[in-house]
């Protein structure tokens, strides 16, 4: 279902104008308004899902699949150096607009926006890791 009140969803379905490079039943690729590197673009689904935990699993293995299409062809197109595909889930994870989406983001080694990924890296104990390990086991 689609939520009249969702920005993705009007701009996955056409409502509102965007610079897409790819649509199917399913998903439309568009650019991002707001790139971190030339041909940055979000896979968006048609269809709601605010995020990995709502989507249907056969739209995920979908999205993923489209992923890997659509940054095998840019790779070529725009003879970036390598890529990051992110996807957001919750605001403390960096999730500004609640709908499915991932982040197809072009990297150049002449760029010097370095740090579109980043974190400061913990350490834990080999007991603690034995632990987190435990506790994590599907």
């Amino acid at each position: 279902m689609k939520d009249n009140n969702c920005i993705f969803c009007k701009l996955a379905n056409g409502e509102i104008p965007t610079n897409a490079i790819y649509e199917d039943e399913d998903f439309k690729v568009i650019l991002d308004a707001s790139p971190a590197s030339k041909g940055h673009a979000l896979i968006l689904p048609k269809e709601h899902y605010a995020n990995i935990y709502e989507i249907d699993d056969e739209v995920l293995a979908k999205a993923s699949k489209l992923a890997k299409k659509i940054i095998t062809h840019e790779k070529d197109v725009l003879k970036c150096d390598g890529y990051n595909v992110v996807q957001n889930n919750g605001e403390v994870a960096g999730q500004t607009v609640f709908h499915y989406h991932m982040h197809l983001i072009p990297r150049y080694a002449s760029d010097d926006n370095t740090n579109v990924i980043e974190w400061k890296h913990k350490e834990f104990t080999d007991d603690e890791m034995a632990q987190i390990c435990k506790e994590m086991k599907l």
